[in-house]
């Protein structure tokens, strides 16, 4: 087994479930104007960025309430997320901590790369009190191109000034790892709420339930 020498993490439905926690915004807000969501329709666009995702909310409502209401309903379920986050509802996944204690014993740096909005990645970080933990975090305002782009993690791999074959990225979405293949470096899944494809399985190295299945991958 080769030693990595950095830890790329993503960081929704990764080291929080934050996935549920958006569903359940959104919901809420839909059904309050009486909007056609749905689970599956949820499922669909996990691992966009926010502006992908705004896009495709207006070219789906617009028809039905108009631009504008589309901007507020978008604007109501933001709010009523960073609520959420703010009121400590988006845990820990299973492993984090015991994780991030053992890439400190062995000294492996690690980082954040994440499609979200800064701010939201603060907030659970410092609710969670895990911020100094990572070396330097990426998110949404730091590329022009989201994933599946590959831009966040070539980005990344400047940063951490290591080969690419001593590297690692540990993600949970389509999109995530297919940024990460395409970055040319090893990816492993930790599936969230919607299951491998045979396509992603083709492009990861491992999947594992949960994060707790890493340190004794790494220490093979």
């Amino acid at each position: 087994m080769k030693t990595y020498q950095g830890i790329i993490f993503d960081m929704d439905g990764l080291l929080f479930d934050t996935e549920k926690l958006y569903y359940q915004a959104t919901q809420e807000m839909a059904d309050k104007i009486g909007l056609s969501y749905s689970e599956e329709l949820y499922h669909r666009y996990i691992g966009i960025s926010d502006e992908e995702l705004w896009e495709i909310y207006h070219e789906l409502y617009d028809p039905v309430i108009g631009a504008q209401a589309v901007n507020e309903f978008i604007a109501t379920t933001f709010n009523l997320t960073v609520e959420m986050f703010e009121a400590g509802e988006a845990d820990l996944k299973e492993g984090v901590l015991e994780l991030l204690e053992f890439l400190n014993e062995k000294e492996v740096p690690k980082m954040i790369a994440s499609s979200n909005q800064r701010r939201l990645i603060d907030i659970l970080l410092n609710k969670n009190k895990i911020t100094h933990e990572f070396e330097t975090i990426l998110s949404f305002e730091d590329v022009k191109r989201a994933k599946p782009d590959p831009e966040i993690f070539e980005k990344a791999h400047q940063f951490l000034a290591r080969p690419k074959n001593e590297l690692l990225i540990l993600e949970d979405s389509k999109n995530g790892v297919f940024a990460a293949h395409a970055a040319g470096i090893d990816v492993i899944m930790i599936p969230d709420l919607v299951a491998p494809t045979s396509e992603v399985e083709e492009k990861v190295i491992e999947i594992f339930p949960s994060l707790t299945a890493i340190p004794s991958f790494l220490n093979k």
